[in-house]
């Protein structure tokens, strides 16, 4: 009987020993850092082009998920929602009936449908921590330089309104302003547009503050990639001796001791490195409306102007010209070269006095062609990257939810 005793006993004590190992392997640091790292490896292996069937299927999941905890929040908020759909019920009760109030409401669907596509592309060029599409390169830019392009060759910026922003025409001859284009009425054209954009752009900025604000606030582990880069990289101030590093630790040394005047700074010129503005006002504690305003102001105003003079300057009839010139400069293929960029402005000149209901001008050229194939191809890959995050994250919960079940046993 007691050698049975002592048998019986044996596999406990070997199945509580390793339990011990195991509950020691999985608090061993090292190797819980390890397995985190592969953990990433395989989340980032998720892409289309690797893994499409189970990247898709992992999207589709986590986009149930995500519309079931809108859902609930929307909820949680229906005295909001019922709020806003009575507004949207008298707005769409006033557009469709009849009065002298009409012509406000044009004006205003015309204005605010305008501001909210800017927005609009303004929150896509900087959401996603850095993968959003750059709709400053592929829309405000080209948009500015045409406005430029048209000021100079139609001697006024009266454009009429529509077929404008989609085509530009030139006002007719009777209506010309004699007077030259300086810089400051190319500005005034397009500075609502701009700003919106750049209001957009500060839009986007806020989903780092808040997801790190709601990380302090909440004493719970950081679960996001980017946090937890930010807190190692706060463990190692000193030990930092890569460029990226040290920039990323200038940022966040300006925004941190600075403050309102330091967050200004960093919005108002082209800094890759804003998101970890945001991480780290959200880290800190830094108030709401001090954050947003200082980049809402920096982006909007300050960067904004920067940029559109950059691009004016940059289109301007003179230096356009000079450019042309350099081209067909260059030995061997100048010529080659500046053939097609002189027909190119040469038909953007031509479209610019296209009548409604004159034949449109011959032939594209080959460079809006490619052009309008480049925004195909961006906005085919906004939106794979858009799928493959979505199923990152989903492969993210499950990984999540075995630490937990690891824990508890």
């Amino acid at each position: 009987m007691a050698e049975h005793g002592a048998d019986s006993e044996a596999p406990q004590r070997r199945v509580g020993m390793n339990k011990e190992q195991q509950n020691g392997t999985f608090a061993d640091p090292a190797s819980l850092s390890e397995r985190k790292q592969k953990d990433r490896e395989e989340r980032l292996s998720l892409v289309l082009w690797k893994r499409p069937r189970i990247t898709l299927q992992y999207f589709f999941l986590e986009t149930l998920i995500d519309l079931k905890e809108w859902t609930i929040k929307l909820w949680q908020r229906r005295g909001m929602v019922l709020s806003i759909l009575l507004l949207l019920a008298c707005l769409t009760l006033a557009y469709y009936t009849e009065g002298t109030h009409q012509k406000y409401v044009q004006y205003l669907e015309k204005k605010s449908m305008w501001c909210a596509y800017w927005v609009g592309l303004g929150i896509l060029s900087s959401v996603g921590l850095g993968t959003g599409l750059h709709t400053f390169l592929l829309y405000l830019g080209p948009h500015i330089a045409s406005v430029t392009l048209a000021a100079y060759e139609c001697n006024s910026v009266n454009f009429p309104e529509p077929p404008y922003p989609e085509k530009i025409i030139c006002p007719d001859e009777e209506g010309l302003e004699a007077r030259a284009i300086s810089l400051w009425t190319i500005i005034s054209k397009v500075r609502l547009e701009a700003c919106m954009w750049g209001a957009g752009t500060a839009i986007g900025e806020l989903p780092p503050y808040f997801m790190a604000r709601a990380a302090r606030m909440s004493g719970a582990e950081p679960d996001d990639e980017d946090y937890e880069e930010f807190e190692e990289m706060l463990e190692h101030t000193q030990s930092a001796q890569d460029f990226a590093s040290r920039a990323k630790l200038a940022v966040q040394n300006m925004v941190q001791k600075v403050g309102f005047f330091g967050i200004l700074a960093c919005a108002s010129i082209p800094n890759p490195l804003f998101d970890l503005a945001g991480i780290t006002c959200g880290h800190f504690l830094v108030p709401f409306w001090t954050f947003f305003g200082a980049t809402l102001i920096g982006k909007a105003i300050v960067k904004m102007h920067i940029q559109k003079l950059f691009v004016i300057i940059t289109f301007s009839k003179h230096i356009v010209e000079q450019m042309v010139s350099l081209i067909g400069a260059i030995p061997g293929v100048g010529s080659s070269l500046q053939k097609p960029f002189s027909h190119y402005l040469e038909a953007q000149r031509a479209k610019l006095h296209h009548k409604a209901g004159e034949a449109a001008p011959a032939s594209e050229n080959w460079l809006s062609w490619v052009f309008e194939k480049v925004v195909l191809i961006m906005v085919c890959y906004f939106i794979c990257s858009i799928v493959n995050s979505m199923a990152q994250s989903y492969a993210k919960r499950i990984q999540q939810r075995k630490y937990s079940e690891e824990k508890i046993k």
